[in-house]
C-alpha cells in the first residue's frame, strides 16, 4: 500500500474516534430466555410438591414405607399384602396372638424343591379340592402320637377310635383287620355283604356280644353252626326251636304233647312223640 493511503485512513478513523461493539441477547430471544427460566423454575417446584405429596401418602420413613417396616429381624408387614410376582423367604408368621391368611381368587400352591429346583412335595389348595403330593402322608398331634398316615403300601389310622358317620356305613372292597368292631350307644351295629359271603376269621375266637339287646341271625338257605375241634354250647334259660319238622306218629290215637328231639346223621333236627323208650329210630324219613 501506499504509504499516502496509509497515512489518509489512519487520519480517517482518528478523527471518527474509537468503535463500541455490544455483546448479549437483546429483544425477543431475551424475552423467550425469561420465560423458559421461569417454566423451569415452576416445573422445578411443581416436582418438589409432588415428591412430597408422595412422599406423605406412601408413608416413607427411615424404617420403610407404608405397612413395610424393615426390622433387624427382617420385614415387617402390617395389614393386608399382596405379591403379583413370586415370594421368596425363608419363614413367613404372623405377629403374636393373630392368624396367618392366604387369599387367593384361583388356588394357592406350596412347592418344596430340592437342590435341583426338583418338586418333592405339593401342596395345592383350590376351589374344587385339596390335593397333597408326597411320598407319604402323615398326621400327628402336639405330642408326636401318629394319627393318620397314608402311603403307597398301606393307610394307617392312629386313633384310639374311628367313626363313620355316613348314613350308608362305610364300604370296604376288600379284607379288614381290626380288633374290635362296635356301633355308638344306643345304636345299631350291622355287618352286610349284599352280593357276596360275610366271612370272619380270628385264630383265637371269635365273640358276638349284646348285653342289653338279643342277638338275631337270618339267611334265606342254611345256617350252619360248626366246631372241629370244640363244641357248641347254647347257654340260656329257654331254647326254641318253632319250626323243626315232626316225624310220623307210632300210635294213630296218640294226643300227648311230650316230644322228643331228635338228630339226623347228616346233622338236621326233628321232633317225634315220646314214648317209652326213644322214638327217633321210627321217623327216619324226615332225615332223607
Amino acid at each position: 500500500m501506499p504509504q499516502e493511503q496509509y497515512a489518509h485512513r489512519t487520519t480517517m478513523q482518528t478523527s471518527e474516534g474509537p468503535q463500541v461493539y455490544k455483546v448479549g441477547i437483546y429483544g425477543w430471544r431475551k424475552r423467550c430466555l425469561y420465560f423458559f427460566v421461569l417454566l423451569l423454575m415452576i416445573l422445578i417446584l411443581v416436582n418438589l410438591a409432588m415428591t412430597i405429596w408422595i412422599l406423605k401418602v406412601m408413608n416413607f420413613t427411615i424404617d420403610g414405607m407404608g405397612n413395610l417396616r424393615i426390622t433387624e429381624k427382617g420385614l415387617k408387614l402390617e395389614g393386608d399384602s399382596e405379591f403379583l410376582k413370586p415370594l421368596y423367604a425363608k419363614e413367613i408368621r404372623s405377629r403374636p396372638g393373630n392368624p396367618l391368611y392366604f387369599q387367593s381368587a384361583r388356588n394357592v400352591t406350596v412347592n418344596i424343591l430340592n437342590e435341583k429346583t426338583k418338586v418333592l412335595t405339593r401342596l395345592v389348595t383350590g376351589p374344587q379340592a385339596v390335593e397333597a403330593h408326597s411320598q407319604k402322608f402323615e398326621v400327628k398331634t402336639l405330642s408326636g402320637k401318629l394319627l393318620f398316615s397314608a402311603d403307597d403300601n398301606e393307610v394307617v389310622v392312629g386313633a384310639e377310635r374311628l367313626r363313620v358317620l355316613g348314613a350308608e356305613g362305610t364300604v370296604f372292597p376288600k379284607s379288614i383287620e381290626t380288633p374290635n368292631v362296635r356301633a355308638d350307644p344306643f345304636k345299631e351295629l350291622r355287618l352286610e355283604s349284599p352280593t357276596r359271603a360275610l366271612v370272619m376269621e380270628a385264630p383265637k375266637g371269635i365273640e358276638i356280644n349284646a348285653e342289653a339287646g338279643s342277638l338275631k341271625a337270618t339267611c334265606r338257605t342254611e345256617l350252619r353252626l360248626e366246631s372241629k375241634d370244640g363244641e357248641i354250647t347254647l347257654n340260656s334259660a329257654k331254647i326254641k326251636l318253632p319250626n323243626l319238622p315232626q316225624g310220623s306218629s307210632s300210635s294213630a290215637g296218640s294226643r300227648q304233647k311230650i316230644y322228643e328231639l331228635c338228630v339226623c346223621p347228616n346233622g338236621r333236627l326233628f321232633l317225634s312223640q315220646a314214648g317209652t323208650s326213644s322214638t327217633c329210630q321210627i321217623n327216619t324219613s324226615v332225615c332223607l
